[in-house]
């Protein structure tokens, strides 16, 4: 279920199971909030970047929840970050040419205006920025 937060910056969060069919709602989530704060035209990047964090989140968690938010920080800030009980952080590594997957935080760090990872006691949240273009 889709709930909006009552404290704190506006936004939208959703605990899925953490699978990869899962990628779909959570762009579904993030296109919602992006075109409920006017700010449609940025769902391009950030469902992409919603799909790769969960994509993450799927390839090198054992969790069996995510939780994926999305937060208008200020009105020049989007974050969206995929949260999970995992301990392991991520890293950009490069990938060979070949290669089908590994290019997921390349992507992200293109796409974004910064992106990184909260640390939690019980796991940690990996977010990235989306900047809110002038009017």
């Amino acid at each position: 279920m889709t709930r909006p937060t009552t404290v704190g910056p506006a936004g939208y969060t959703e605990t899925l199971p953490c699978e990869p069919e899962m990628a779909r709602r959570a762009r579904r989530l993030v296109s919602a909030a992006l075109n409920t704060w006017g700010i449609g035209e940025m769902a391009g990047a950030g469902t992409l970047i919603v799909s790769e964090l969960v994509g993450n989140a799927v390839r090198h968690t054992p969790c069996r929840l995510i939780r994926v938010s999305v937060r208008r920080v200020t009105n020049d800030l989007v974050r969206i970050g995929v949260t999970d009980k995992s301990h392991a952080l991520p890293k950009m590594g490069p990938a060979a040419g070949g290669d089908e997957t590994g290019r997921g935080l390349v992507l992200i760090d293109a796409l974004s205006h910064r992106w990184g990872y909260d640390r939690k006691r019980w796991g940690k949240t990996v977010w990235a920025e989306l900047a809110v273009p002038p009017c």
